[in-house]
């Protein structure tokens, strides 16, 4: 049986939560499970009206899909979500620019699928601590081509800016992996607004120091507060083989 807990938070300095977050234990079309960490942006409500309205029709096309293979599932979801968006944004000038960060999984039984569009994260924590998903960003990039030390991206002027998200072109393009879970891994799924205020293993100490899900969930939180809470909070965690 898996265990979740969720928590969604606007943090010390941001006026609106533009975070939104989806879990479901139960079945979402052919999917066992779902769940989905959005972090949209644009100006006045336009970015939690982006990320709201990217997890609808992500929910409401995997409802209704057909496919069995979950990268499939998910490739549909994000690219029908990215086509609303654009649509919705073109029709009005107040959600024009919006568009949104997504990290989708589904747990299915050892095996965890997931895709990812942006800079919102999916690690799973044992005894360390991985980042499974690849933040689409240009720090991350200069990183990857050598330019840019991990150590120095952390506090990059930069660091905010992201090169994929949902609705900000034509075409989107996630990413996708599939990770076998070992006895006693935890699932976390955040937005940036938990990393950019808490290093991984912070995060670590944080999630294996703690009793139960719903303690590691809000005790990550008031960490990434106390260090200064800049934006918006969002935590999705998982025990799969609870």
């Amino acid at each position: 049986m898996l265990k979740t807990f969720s928590i969604t938070d606007i943090g010390r300095k941001r006026k609106v939560n533009q975070d939104y977050i989806y879990t479901s234990e139960k079945p979402v079309g052919n999917l066992p499970n779902v769940f989905i960490v959005a972090d949209g942006m644009g100006g006045h409500n336009a970015g939690d009206y982006a990320s709201k309205v990217t997890v609808e029709t992500m929910l409401a096309e995997m409802e209704n899909s057909f496919e069995k293979n979950p990268t499939l599932i998910f490739r549909k979801a994000i690219e029908e979500a990215n086509d609303v968006i654009r649509k919705r944004a073109s029709e009005d000038e107040k959600l024009e620019g919006m568009g949104t960060t997504v990290v989708v999984a589904s747990c299915m039984g050892r095996f965890l699928q997931v895709a990812n569009v942006g800079d919102s994260r999916l690690y799973v924590v044992g005894s360390k601590i991985r980042q499974i998903t690849r933040d689409h960003s240009y720090v991350e990039e200069m990183v990857r081509i050598g330019e840019l030390d991990r150590a120095d991206a952390r506090n990059h002027p930069d660091k905010n800016i992201i090169t994929r998200a949902v609705g900000a072109e034509d075409k989107v393009e996630p990413d996708f992996f599939t990770v076998e879970l070992q006895e006693g891994e935890i699932v976390l799924m955040c937005s940036d607004g938990l990393t950019n205020m808490l290093e991984d293993e912070e995060i670590r100490m944080i999630i294996s120091g703690a009793r139960d899900l719903v303690e590691k969930a809000e005790s990550l939180v008031e960490a990434a507060n106390a260090n200064g809470g800049r934006d918006n909070i969002s935590v999705i965690l998982i025990e799969p083989c609870a």
